[in-house]
């Protein structure tokens, strides 16, 4: 049985307040851990935005997890690629790192390239976001 770290984001208080988005997180990773015959060692949370080039920086919680990852010589898993980030260039610097990470979403078997494409689509997604949000607030 191999060994994984569980890490899991949400963005602001409110989604922190309301343990939906952190409780759907957990079980999604629990539930691969299980179907993959992975042992989760241990889980950081944190609430944090994942946007810009220093989010490493802000959220402690996520280079915990990485160090933890490092010593036990195991990777780290979230649920959704976007809750390491929405940034390609991010996503890209941790695959640098040498810091195996697996999105229970993706499977075990998604391999740099596909990361790449669905961190390109998750940046592009925030850019969505930020511009529905900013037209409601218009409205």
């Amino acid at each position: 049985m191999g060994n994984v770290i569980a890490y899991c984001r949400v963005s602001t208080d409110r989604q922190r307040r309301s343990g939906l988005g952190i409780e759907a997180q957990r079980a999604a990773v629990h539930r691969f851990a299980e179907a993959e015959g992975l042992e989760v060692l241990s889980e950081y949370v944190e609430t944090e935005t994942g946007k810009g080039a220093d989010a490493l920086d802000r959220r402690p919680q996520l280079a915990a997890a990485l160090g933890t990852a490092r010593v036990a010589k195991c990777p780290v898993v979230v649920a959704k690629l976007d809750r390491l980030s929405r940034d390609v260039a991010f996503v890209a610097g941790l695959m640098a790192q040498r810091v195996p990470f697996i999105v229970a979403e993706l499977g075990a078997d998604a391999d740099p390239f596909m990361l790449h494409l669905y961190a390109a689509l998750a940046e592009k997604e925030r850019r969505l976001i930020s511009e529905r949000t900013r037209l409601a607030l218009g409205a």
